[in-house]
């Protein structure tokens, strides 16, 4: 049954339903695989590696010693200039020093070192501040939102908005304006084309509010995103710049993570690949 009565949910043996089910699936697996697999090839060729297998086994590698999700590093070699072929490193000159302090998640003064350690209290935090059991967490990757984090929202939602490549989201608009976007009510909201609207209806979300996650210069490093059970009024002036707080501070963390962490992991691989010429 569906959460509001006047927006019926299609029977689980709806034909349409089992197609629109296939076809998410299906594009999900090729984008969660495009990344990936563009970064095989870039170490297969540039590195002459025997195989598309051996790339995979040094990926998969680097991304478990230095607790990295394979998505995450794979983004990172195709979206970086490969490394000269007498470079000792992959990038030199990687910023020292330990993380930036994130006062915003409340963490009683500890610098977490790993993303989940990051993104949850992040998660939980805006959730506390907008007054909902319901949120998401995406990170940029590869011009893609992608879905890292979630709470409260169900399989149907998640799998279709695992990638978010369309402007139909307030998500999206909040990260291609980057500001804070509030959707007062989903059902009444021209934003959206009419999949993305029923499948949030459907998932008991009648409106939402994303908040940037943003760099120093302002660039929009991913988004966490607020769902509510009822319609929505404006948030107050407090609310609205302690969430643009934890944006800042969040999006500096996630830069220092790339600079540090991603960057030891893409000089270890590329140490690896270099030994195998």
């Amino acid at each position: 049954m569906s959460a509001y009565p006047d927006i019926p949910a299609p029977p689980p043996d709806d034909p349409a339903d089992a197609e629109e089910r296939r076809v998410t699936d299906e594009r999900n697996r090729r984008l969660a695989r495009a990344g990936v697999a563009r970064a095989e090839e870039l170490l297969l060729t540039y590195y002459r590696l025997g195989s598309r297998e051996e790339s995979f086994g040094l990926l998969r590698d680097a991304s478990q010693r230095f607790n990295l999700k394979l998505h995450t590093l794979a983004a990172a070699v195709v979206r970086l200039p490969a490394p000269g072929a007498t470079d000792p490193r992959w990038v030199a000159g990687r910023p020292h020093g330990g993380p930036p302090p994130v006062p915003a998640l409340r963490l009683d003064g500890t610098r977490p070192l790993s993303q989940g350690a990051v993104l949850d209290p992040a998660l939980r935090r805006t959730l506390h501040i907008t007054g909902t059991r319901m949120g998401n967490v995406q990170l940029v990757e590869n011009r893609l939102l992608r879905l890292v984090r979630h709470t409260g929202l169900n399989q149907r939602f998640t799998d279709f908005f695992t990638f978010v490549d369309s402007g139909t989201t307030a998500c999206a608009q909040a990260a291609e304006e980057a500001r804070q976007v509030t959707v007062k009510d989903v059902a009444a909201c021209d934003l959206f084309d009419e999949r993305s609207r029923e499948t949030i209806l459907q998932a008991g979300s009648r409106a939402c509010h994303s908040v940037p996650l943003v760099s120093p210069k302002g660039a929009v490093v991913g988004m966490i995103s607020a769902h509510h059970e009822h319609p929505l009024s404006e948030l107050a002036p407090a609310q609205l710049a302690e969430l643009e707080q934890l944006g800042r501070e969040v999006g500096r963390w996630l830069l220092w993570h790339h600079n540090t962490v991603v960057i030891d992991a893409l000089n270890h691989l590329h140490v690896r690949a270099a030994g195998r010429r």
